[in-house]
């Protein structure tokens, strides 16, 4: 099976968003560049990956205000998608907010059960990825309209470090679980 020019395209984003997911893993848990200290309490803990989220959250509440922005000064989009049919912008827009909704999600959810499961010496992940997910949405957002290979880099630069970290998760529990 040939590959198409686009799907060659998202497969280089993909491979790039694969190592720097596993990089910033790797990197978080074995050098712990913020220097969180071991002896955290539970809610210490908690508080990084609260605190963090505000970076996935800022690029929610952007992409609300973007869509609010657009319907509020285009007559034909006033209403809102479930009573018209949407402008090409509205519609662009909407996908945009749908997918930085379920990102954030997603990430907020494993930033969560990460300062759970994780030991403190690899907290260091959640900066290390909000980070990336803000530099991926911002990727993602000025690729959008050029088309999947273009926004495929900042896909992956959100999704792929949270299911790096979820799996990391699973597997450090069974581990436990195990031991």
């Amino acid at each position: 099976m040939s590959l198409t020019d686009k799907q060659v395209g998202v497969l280089k984003g993909m491979i790039k968003g694969g190592a720097i997911a596993v990089s910033i893993v790797a990197l978080g848990s074995f050098f712990n560049p913020f220097g969180f200290e071991e002896l955290m309490t539970p809610i210490e803990k908690i508080s990084i990956a609260i605190l963090w989220s505000l970076i996935p959250t800022l690029f929610l509440a952007v992409s609300i205000g973007r869509l609010a922005k657009h319907r509020f000064f285009t007559a034909e989009d006033i209403d809102g998608g479930g009573l018209s049919a949407g402008t090409q912008q509205a519609k662009l827009l909407q996908s945009l907010l749908q997918n930085t909704f379920e990102q954030t999600v997603l990430a907020v959810l494993v930033y969560l059960a990460w300062s759970v499961a994780m030991p403190a010496s690899c907290l260091s992940v959640i900066p290390i990825a909000a980070l990336a997910f803000g530099l991926g949405r911002i990727l993602f957002f000025a690729g959008y309209e050029k088309g999947a290979p273009s926004r495929a880099v900042g896909f992956t630069i959100c999704f792929y470090p949270s299911i790096a970290m979820l799996i990391t998760i699973a597997i450090a529990i069974t581990y436990q679980q195990l031991s």
